[in-house]
């Protein structure tokens, strides 16, 4: 059976704030953090976005693209996420009845670090592809944290991208080709429960996590479908930073054309669990029909989730018809000091 993305959305919050403005804060030298991370700005989200609103918003962007489809005919919702608003109450039932999809249907929210998103992506399509549910729904979502000071407070963002996956060929818009996962106990990023911030392995993110992870996930499924790096039109890795992304992709033998497409980090940051998902919304906004894609995902603990996609005539017609996530990074920008993101991420904390 033929299962692929029918309709995709993305959503970006419109308020900023320039590395600059952090690191003036905290006394440390903006200049460098730019060269180490290669980063610029990343987004905030404002009191009212969330998990939850973000989710909701890319999901129905997601719904727009996939045309005439009645949301009670989706049988799964999978938010995956590391920021969920609540420790004890599912976000995806929220996201499910916003949509218009309850109460006949299968929810879950999914956890594992940086790639929950891809999760449930690789769990929606798994379901149509087994015959279970017509149609599937699988969010990436984050409004990432950071400890003041932290390198990660640099890069840690917001945002979220939606796929809703089926098995109409009318409707398919990109159809999955392969997938494959790689995953080992790698503790390289970590938050205990009652920690306000996650904590992060320093040595271990790189080396041993993430270059080790994605690469044995993105050589693995090409292993498997016999295909060669020339032979993609795209290639989306999980952007932690600036740099990451091009660096493995250059190693993996991807050029930097293929790469820049979905290279959202250095205006974005890392929205974590929407992180590589987001990319891959910017890649089928200017996708062509027959053009190959390659997305791989990074998750700390440590796992990789890898698609190869084969985008159809469709893609053409969906394009247009919903925002561009170009076009959300790029215009209507909000700058905010750091006074005010701080009390918009809740680093204000009254004594009792």
């Amino acid at each position: 059976m033929s299962v692929g993305i029918v309709g995709y959305g993305a959503f970006i919050p419109r308020r900023r704030i320039k590395l600059e403005e952090i690191a003036k804060v905290w006394g440390a030298d903006a200049a460098s953090y730019r060269r180490g991370l290669q980063l610029h700005e990343k987004s905030v989200p404002g009191k009212d976005e969330d998990t939850i609103t973000m989710s909701v918003e890319a999901a129905r962007r997601a719904l727009v693209r996939a045309g005439d489809l009645d949301p009670a005919a989706i049988g799964a919702v999978y938010v995956g996420s590391e920021s969920h608003p609540y420790a004890v109450k599912p976000s995806g039932t929220v996201v499910a009845e916003a949509l218009g999809i309850t109460p006949q249907v299968h929810v879950a929210d999914l956890e594992f670090a940086c790639k929950a998103g891809t999760e449930g992506m690789f769990l929606a399509q798994a379901l149509v592809k087994a015959g279970e549910v017509e149609y599937a729904l699988g969010i990436g979502a984050d409004t990432s944290q950071g400890a003041p000071g932290d390198a990660l407070e640099y890069s840690a963002a917001a945002g979220a991208a939606a796929y809703l996956f089926g098995g109409d060929s009318d409707r398919i818009l990109a159809e999955v080709v392969a997938t494959y996962s790689w995953t080992t106990d790698t503790p390289d990023f970590w938050r205990r429960a009652y920690m306000h911030y996650p904590r992060h392995g320093s040595r271990f993110t790189g080396e041993p996590a993430y270059f080790r992870h994605i690469m044995s996930s993105a050589q693995g499924i090409m292993d498997k479908t016999g295909l060669k790096p020339q032979e993609f039109a795209h290639a989306i890795f999980h952007q932690p930073n600036g740099k990451f992304p091009i660096r493995v992709g250059k190693r993996l033998g991807f050029t930097t054309a293929q790469l820049e497409t979905g290279w959202l980090s250095p205006w974005l940051g890392n929205t974590y669990s929407g992180a590589s998902p987001m990319g891959l919304t910017a890649v089928l906004d200017i996708a062509r029909p027959g053009d190959l894609v390659l997305i791989t995902s990074f998750g700390s603990g440590a796992g990789s989730d890898s698609f190869v996609l084969r985008v159809t005539e469709r893609i053409s017609e969906v394009q247009d018809v919903a925002p561009i996530t170009r076009v959300q990074l790029d215009n209507d920008k909000i700058y905010v000091d750091y006074g005010t993101y701080a009390k918009l991420r809740g680093k204000i904390r009254m004594g009792e």
